[in-house]
This record gives structure tokens, sequence and C-alpha cells, in this order.
């Protein structure tokens, strides 16, 4: 049975629950709520819990150091259960990609993405990231605040759907068939 951390990344705080920049700690809530995952447990600057999904252990971890300084707790983590780079899975919004939209890519650049530029500069680049999609606002202008900004109620139906799908297809991840995990989450959305 192989260990492997999957980090949710957002801000810590109520005020920034909501944001379209916090989906990666909604996704982790989410497969913790549908897997039963245990307490959560105050560790490595950060929200910690532990499961099983398939034959392996999964660690969830949510920084709750501020997006910018993501890379602290996830190194922490790291060294504290001895893991190698490809155990890591990180869940991040992504505004190249159309709202809700998931896709999956290992390694590479950080797309001015401040948790993973991070988180890069901790522990290097290549990782495995599970890509939510948040959608660009069309101006660079105006990313900021849509990035921070809390999705809308026309948006909680897509929004709870994705998060289902991440978390209903969570085994594929763990089992490492990344391509399945897209095209059965793909296909729960359409359902």
């Amino acid at each position: 049975m192989a260990t492997q951390l999957w980090v949710g990344l957002g801000n810590p705080g109520p005020q920034y629950a909501f944001n379209r920049h916090n989906v990666g700690f909604m996704a982790v809530d989410a497969i913790a709520e549908i897997h039963g995952f245990g307490p959560v447990q105050k560790k490595f600057q950060g929200w910690l819990q532990e499961g099983r999904i398939g034959t392996n252990k999964i660690l969830l971890l949510k920084p709750a150091t501020f997006m910018n300084e993501s890379g602290r707790s996830v190194g922490e983590a790291m060294r504290f259960y001895k893991l190698e780079l490809n155990a890591l899975t990180v869940f991040h919004d992504e505004l190249d990609l159309a709202p809700f939209k998931v896709k999956v890519k290992q390694g590479r650049g950080h797309a001015g993405h401040n948790g993973l530029r991070s988180i890069d500069q901790h522990l290097g680049a290549d990782f495995r990231r599970v890509r939510l999609g948040i959608g660009h606002p069309g101006h660079k202008d105006r990313v900021t605040g849509h990035v921070l900004g809390n999705y809308t109620k026309a948006e909680l139906d897509p929004l709870a759907d994705m998060l289902g799908a991440v978390a209903g297809e969570a085994d594929r991840l763990s089992a490492g068939d990344d391509t399945r995990f897209m095209s059965d989450v793909a296909l729960r959305q359409q359902a």
C-alpha cells in the first residue's frame, strides 16, 4: 500500500470559503466526505485528514498558510512522511480552463498561480496537478477580482456536480489512471 499526499489549495478563513481560488479546498473536502476520511487534525501548518482510497493511504492536506506560502506546509508534510514528488497531487483553480472542466497534468509551470509557485520553490515542479477550471474573466485587469470572487448562485449546481464527480472518481486518481479519471469525471458531469 502506497501513501499519497493530496493537497487542496485555498486561503484560510470564512471570508474566502466560497472564492473560486478556494476550489482546491472544496475538492479535498468533498473527497474526505464521500470516502469517509478520519477527523481533521491540525498538522504541518494546515489541516490534515487520513483515509484510504482503493489500496492506497491518502493524506488530504489544506495548508493554512495562505496561498502564496502553501509550499511551506506541503514541504513539511512531504518530509515528515518521507514522500517523493510522485506521491504528491495538488488540486487548484485554473484560469485557463472553462468553468467546471477538470484536467490532470504532470509537472511543468505554475502559470502565475501563487500556490503552485510556492510548492515549486519548496519542492520542485514535477508533481501531479488536478486543474479545476474557473474560466478567465476576459481581461487581465479583472483576474484578481474573478479569482478572489465568490461563486455565483447560478454556478453552485455545476460546482457541486464537478466536486461530486472529482470525489466520486478519486479511486482512478489513487490508482494513477489520470486519463480514465478525466473521462469519467466528464461523463458524470454530462449525466
